[in-house]
């Protein structure tokens, strides 16, 4: 899920600041999350859902189009 939120966030040209800064996640935790070195709470990726402008189905599906269609 880390390296979901990591691309998303890159795709979006946000740093792990700004992305923290809206999420209102720590970037040490961001930092941590995107690295799979911290687990995930269902609330922070709500928040960080929100930040980025996605559903949370797109960050915890590596491939959402696909879970879409079933």
């Amino acid at each position: 899920m880390g390296s979901r939120i990591r691309a998303l966030r890159l795709e979006r040209g946000l740093s792990q600041e700004s992305l923290a800064l809206e999420s209102g996640v720590a970037r040490n935790q961001l930092i941590q999350m995107e690295h799979g070195r911290r687990g995930v709470l269902i609330e922070r990726v709500y928040d960080i859902a929100e930040a980025l402008g996605v559903s949370v189905n797109e960050i915890v599906v590596d491939d959402p189009a696909a879970t879409a269609q079933r």
